[in-house]
């Protein structure tokens, strides 16, 4: 009996070392495993398809998994948060680059990820006011990747005003209220403009990204006020739109077009004299250090993350329009 009882001892010990060793190996397996990582673009358009191209590129260069996202076929929470939650609950990623297509709708969903082990960084987009630095329910992804868009609106806004000589009336198409990309180039460009006492924003009017309803809602404003001499257009859709009624009213060249976001379409237009300045971001930019960042901080967790990281802009004018340098801030 005794020797019955050494022997299951032995036994016991030996699978006890067995378990041990295979638990070593499994996370000598996992650390030996490649970082994967989730991209969940904002919206179908240029900008976010030219994100994915530089964190594909960067991705790649890094050895590290990438899935990119369903793309939603509308901006806002109820088109995002279903195809967020979808595709996190196929695997357990490691971290998720996300544009938040509502800086408040997107907190809940992005903290129960979080709290799963998923790291978050929001490019172009971010939760709440976007100051990740100071503790708040909003605080918990490692950084904010994307433009200084307060800065873009002011800059934008006067920009436009050297072209019209510091005086007359100006509208602002816009795009989505509750979107912090956009929210903050109006409020730039409304403080940019109020810096010209002759000058007059006479209305901002928000299209939900539907070109279409952009289109539509410019040309009541210029049916409404006559006299407008300059438009700012925030986003790809918001842009697009104001220019082609803007073309379809027989104002080209009466009013001075400023449109965000170098699309091909909106570059063709400068060529052709439909648009006087394109502001270019940099979303390839964006989507490469968001990997960069999230690929360093996960393989040592001690690296201290800037909590925002600011490309800059480029802006394209009729006179550089078609310098090679400045080809590659087209969006493709």
């Amino acid at each position: 009996m005794k020797k019955s009882i050494i022997v299951l001892l032995v036994v016991l010990t030996l699978l006890g070392s067995a378990s041990m060793l295979f638990a070593a190996g499994a996370k000598e397996a996992a650390d030996d495993g490649k970082i994967s990582l989730l991209f969940m673009p904002g919206v179908a358009d240029p900008f976010y398809y030219t994100m994915e191209k530089g964190v594909r590129a960067k991705a790649a260069e890094l050895g590290v998994e990438v899935v990119v996202a369903e793309y939603p076929k509308s901006w806002g929470p109820e088109a995002q948060v279903p195809i967020l939650e979808a595709t996190a609950a196929k695997q357990n990623f490691d971290a998720i680059l996300i544009a938040p297509t509502s800086n408040d709708a997107l907190i809940a969903p992005l903290k129960k990820l979080y709290d799963k082990g998923m790291e978050i960084i929001t490019v172009d987009t971010f939760l709440g006011d976007g100051d990740y630095s100071k503790p708040s329910d909003f605080s918990f992804p490692l950084a904010y990747i994307g433009s200084d868009n307060r800065l873009g609106g002011k800059m934008m806004a006067e920009k436009l005003a050297e072209m019209l000589g510091e005086k007359g009336k100006v509208f602002c198409e816009a795009t989505n209220p509750d979107a912090s990309s956009v929210a903050d180039r109006v409020k730039g460009f409304t403080a940019g403009i109020a810096q010209f006492p002759e000058m007059e924003l006479v209305g901002v009017e928000w299209c939900l990204d539907v070109q279409q309803v952009a289109q539509e809602q410019t040309l009541a404003a210029l049916q409404k006020n006559k006299d407008i001499v300059g438009i700012f257009g925030t986003n790809v859709y918001s842009a697009q739109g104001s220019y082609q009624a803007v073309v379809n009213a027989g104002l080209t060249g009466a009013i001075k077009i400023a449109s965000w976001d170098a699309t091909q379409e909106l570059i063709g237009a400068l060529k052709k004299g439909q648009v006087d300045l394109v502001l270019a971001q940099k979303p390839g930019e964006m989507g490469t250090l968001g990997v960069e960042w999230a690929v360093k901080y996960l393989k040592d967790n001690s690296v201290q993350v800037p909590k925002k990281v600011i490309p800059g802009f480029e802006f394209f004018t009729k006179e550089n329009v078609n310098d090679p340098a400045m080809a590659q801030y087209i969006y493709q």
